[in-house]
């Protein structure tokens, strides 16, 4: 398997929140597909050309691809899955999961456990699931 990556379906927010990851997590947003294509290719989104066909952005060690949902499709939050993220120091662990927790809801704030430094666990205000870890993992 080359690589294994998530993709998100957001309900007409996909534009906000991926420009909040790319800041947060400080990556590079290198696609941003509004659903105003041209008709010939079959798959213009009529009636809401605002809405997000496909993100991408690629960050150090993985890449977030999302788009949002047809107009009119029924939208089912996020559920059954997390985002994890693992950062080498507890402050840069703190500074991301202060940042993604604004506006959303911390399922159980960053502390110490028995194999890393700190985690933590949190919807943000997009509705997307993080699971974050920082500093040194513990031995065995």
């Amino acid at each position: 398997m080359k690589a294994l990556n998530a993709y998100l379906m957001f309900d007409g927010t996909a534009s906000e929140a991926m420009g909040f990851y790319a800041s947060t997590l400080g990556g590079k947003l290198d696609v941003m597909m509004q659903s105003e294509t041209p008709a010939d290719v079959g798959c213009a989104v009529p009636g809401d050309p605002g809405r997000v066909m496909h993100a991408h952005l690629a960050c150090e060690g993985g890449v977030l691809m999302a788009s949002d949902t047809m107009p009119g499709q029924p939208y089912e939050r996020m559920q059954g899955f997390g985002l994890t993220l693992t950062y080498a120091t507890v402050a840069e662990a703190e500074r991301v999961f202060n940042a993604l927790a604004e506006g959303g809801q911390v399922r159980m704030p960053l502390a110490k456990t028995f194999w890393v430094e700190s985690f933590g666990m949190l919807v943000d205000s997009f509705g997307t699931p993080w699971l974050i870890n920082g500093g040194r993992m513990m031995e065995n």
